[in-house]
């Protein structure tokens, strides 16, 4: 990739959003969709997050700015293909213009995948990989409801391929949204499995980014304060979610998580984790929790791990390889405590699975900036060692 390229010249770039951050601004949203020139702005979202009662404050706010939201919640966790079809035909035959999302990272894929058809017709499959979308996309507000996807600041969207049941990944420039709104107080709403799901997910994007080939010195600060963050307030975050100052410091932590992977991609815990997702339509989050330690031991040669390490609280170890077994052994302990499965037998991977899942891995955008090359009998390896 030519942004690995340019990264290992000394060169590198910085794209984010404009974020407005902190409890209650969620009352922003109103006045950042007509910045964003919306007058029937298209509201994606998702069945759990209209029970919750955001859906209706979002459109209460929407409407107090006069502007005429036009909603779809017909989302699913891991949005499908088809999902993100229906939701267009209903933006076009709506007349809509700005794209909001307020949920988790599913809903904002799905808000992303709208976009991209909007600005650029066909279908959404026609643009997995790097940098194929031609044209601009309608504008895009974000408003996470979880923490730790990273998809309100990210270029990425993840979107399955229902046919060949796989997870694909678009990515570029276009896809980081205008605004992203991070409330915290939004998160109180989250069952403890998601919160657990969704913090794992947040640390899984700072450790690898911060290893990633692309790496840069910007990113590497969210990384590293990603990790701190994380470790520091997600235990207490899921004992007791209306907890603010663990809201807000899980709030802050997948914000900078995702500024960090957004700009240094990942690696190959993901590359993996797309794969499982897609074939079993399991909690993204979860899946990287019980993948991460066993990634974390392959990459150990890379000697980026002692500040990951230390940012995580654990002890200053004597090199790389120290560092990496103490933190696999972090993460490990960590989702044990959030009663995350230890094995992706757990989750219905089989041994039969593996050889489909290893081929398609080496297929995903994000092997690419691995520390470590892979080839299919290690990734084979990798998998049976995490069943």
């Amino acid at each position: 990739m030519n942004r690995v390229a340019g990264t290992q010249r000394g060169l590198s770039k910085f794209q984010a959003p404009e974020v407005v951050f902190g409890p209650g601004s969620i009352d922003e949203a109103g006045f950042a969709a007509g910045r964003l020139g919306a007058r029937r702005p298209f509201v994606v979202t998702d069945p759990g997050i209209v029970e919750a009662g955001w859906a209706d404050r979002l459109i209460d706010l929407l409407r107090a700015a006069g502007l005429d939201p036009q909603v779809w919640s017909a989302v699913s966790q891991n949005p499908k293909d088809h999902e993100v079809r229906a939701a267009y035909e209903h933006y076009r035959s709506r007349g809509a213009d700005v794209i909001v999302g307020i949920g988790g990272g599913s809903v904002m894929d799905a808000a992303k995948g709208v976009a991209v058809v909007a600005g650029n017709g066909g279908d959404i499959l026609d643009f997995i990989g790097v940098d194929q979308m031609a044209h601009p996309l309608p504008p895009t507000l974000m408003i996470p409801t979880t923490a730790g996807t990273g998809a309100d600041v990210s270029q990425f969207c993840i979107v399955t391929d229902t046919k060949r049941s796989v997870k694909v990944t678009i990515m570029g420039r276009t896809l980081v949204p205008e605004v992203s709104i991070t409330d915290p107080d939004l998160l109180v709403t989250m069952p403890a499995w998601l919160t657990a799901a969704t913090g794992l997910d947040a640390l899984t994007h700072g450790i690898e980014a911060y290893v990633s080939l692309a790496h840069n010195p910007i990113a590497d600060l969210h990384a590293l304060a990603a990790v701190e963050g994380v470790c520091t307030h997600l235990r207490s975050m899921v004992r007791q979610p209306i907890d603010t100052e663990s809201g807000a410091g899980m709030a802050q932590a997948s914000l900078n998580a995702g500024l960090a992977f957004s700009n240094a991609i990942l690696g190959a815990t993901h590359a993996m984790s797309h794969q499982v997702g897609g074939l079993l339509d399991a909690p993204h989050g979860v899946i990287n929790g019980v993948l991460l330690p066993h990634v974390i031991r392959f990459n150990a040669p890379c000697h980026r791990f002692v500040q990951l390490a230390r940012a995580a609280g654990l002890p200053d170890a004597r090199d790389g390889a120290q560092a990496a077994e103490f933190l696999a052994t972090c993460v490990e302990e960590l989702g044990r405590d959030l009663g995350v499965p230890t094995g992706l037998a757990g989750l219905g991977v089989s041994a039969q699975n593996i050889p489909t899942l290893a081929r398609t891995t080496l297929q995903d955008a994000c092997l690419t900036t691995n520390p470590r090359p892979a080839s299919q009998e290690q990734i084979e390896a990798l998998f049976e060692a995490a069943l």
